[in-house]
């Protein structure tokens, strides 16, 4: 057997019950938020506008949704994998969902299945490729593919197919950092698309390749400098990958999150004094991705370790205006005096803990040191139902629902008992965001 036809046997003989479903819904509810609030940014009008030119089918309403989702870097994030599997696979799954009528129960394992997918490829790649590739775009097509395999009950060899040629679809590279360029939400969209394709395309017979993983001219060899082809079927009666996923509690590239968790605690520490220095201790995939001590755009300083420092620091909270022209004009002071260090344990931990520690020096000398091992939101340290929903509600507001629209929508997200509450979402998002 290859690769790919092993996987799809050990997602599908993995047993869900009903926490599983809800655990689903929950990280449902987190995407379709973070869809509604990206499409009340800048490039969600970008997008808007291209949706509304028309010829807009079910799997590009998916791109459109999909990539709205990845915006406000406020969707989940899986560790091990580097991935944020909801903005790729949730989409697709709600599309296919409304368009076949499918139950809750049918849509919800389908996404259980898709996060495995996406996120076992992705742990399975090695470090080098997260320095070229972006994870979420290359292993995504994986996780849209097999969610809507699952949705659409596809045998055996038609998942195989469906894979094949979602990963020969892979791809997606870092290179829009340099200028803080929008494509990083075009690749979420992309990758849920072509899963999606794929799978359509697997339904009619459309074959792909059973070896797309580990063969010589396939994925592993193309891709990845250091792979980990054991990573795809380790522990195959773990809970589901979804459960070992991050929802974030900050709008910010999930690098800088244990930052931001030490500074805001140093900020209640400080207790009104001033920091006049920061230094920062982290692993080298943060530095990375995130090394932009003067970030010119709001995205940069989403990715910018010192700025999150700063401004988390500075404020003691951290929300989706702490990235524009005033927030980061009020954090350079403080900022270019922060530095940052690769330290142990944070380095020697990463990707299986993503930890920090920060150390502010007061005016008067006085220094307060916090660490992180692993910070708020992730599996260890959850947000809970009530905290999500504040999540939730907020980020539906600031995509233009009002209160009561926002409570209502959670409600129809999270009821797992309903029949088929989620098969109105998707076609009522895509009716709100184009007017």
């Amino acid at each position: 057997m290859s690769l790919t036809q092993e996987l799809i046997a050990l997602i599908r003989a993995k047993p869900v019950s009903d926490q599983d479903l809800q655990q689903a819904a929950l990280f449902s509810l987190d995407a379709i938020a973070c869809a509604y609030a990206g499409s009340a940014t800048g490039v969600g009008e970008i997008l808007r506008g291209w949706a509304a030119q028309g010829d807009m089918d079910g799997k590009r309403q998916a791109l459109f949704m999909g990539a709205l989702t990845h915006i406000t870097e406020t969707d989940d994030l899986h560790r091990a994998s580097v991935t944020h599997p909801g903005c790729v696979v949730v989409p697709a799954v709600l599309s296919m969902g409304a368009k076949l009528g499918s139950s809750n129960e049918q849509m919800l394992i389908a996404i259980l299945h898709g996060f495995e997918a996406m996120c076992r490829i992705g742990a399975a790649v090695g470090p080098s490729h997260y320095k070229v590739w972006h994870n979420t775009s290359t292993c995504g097509p994986f996780g849209s593919a097999m969610a809507t395999a699952t949705l659409q009950a596809l045998d055996d060899e038609q998942a195989l197919n469906a894979l094949g040629n979602a990963g020969t679809q892979s791809s997606g590279f870092w290179q829009f950092m340099e200028t803080g360029a929008m494509s990083k939400h075009l690749h979420a969209g992309r990758a849920c698309e072509s899963g999606m394709l794929a799978t359509e395309l697997a339904a009619q017979g459309f074959t792909g390749s059973p070896e797309i993983l580990e063969g010589k001219k396939g994925f592993f060899a193309a891709m990845c400098a250091d792979p980990k082809p054991q990573k795809i079927l380790d522990d195959p009666e773990a809970i589901w990958q979804l459960r070992l996923t991050s929802i974030k509690p900050w709008p910010s590239c999930r690098h800088t999150h244990p930052i931001i968790d030490c500074a805001l605690e140093l900020h209640r520490l400080l207790d009104g004094k001033q920091a006049q220095k920061i230094n920062l201790k982290t692993y080298q995939a943060a530095l990375d991705v995130c090394d932009y001590p003067e970030p010119e755009t709001e995205y940069q300083a989403k990715f910018s370790l010192h700025h999150t420092a700063a401004i988390a620091l500075l404020d003691g909270e951290v929300g989706l205006n702490s990235f524009n022209p005033e927030a980061r004009a009020r954090s350079a002071s403080l900022r270019r005096q922060t530095s940052v260090s690769i330290t142990d344990p944070y380095a020697s931990s990463y990707p299986v803990s993503w930890g920090a520690e920060v150390i502010a020096l007061s005016e008067s000398n006085e220094s307060f040191k916090v660490s992180r091992k692993n910070c708020r939101g992730d599996p260890e340290l959850a947000l809970d139902n009530d905290e999500l929903r504040i999540k939730a509600t907020g980020l539906l507001q600031h995509g233009g629902l009002n209160e009561d629209q926002a409570g209502q929508l959670c409600d129809s997200v999270l009821s797992t008992s309903s029949e088929n509450s989620l098969v109105s979402i998707f076609p009522g998002f895509i009716k709100h965001v184009t007017g």
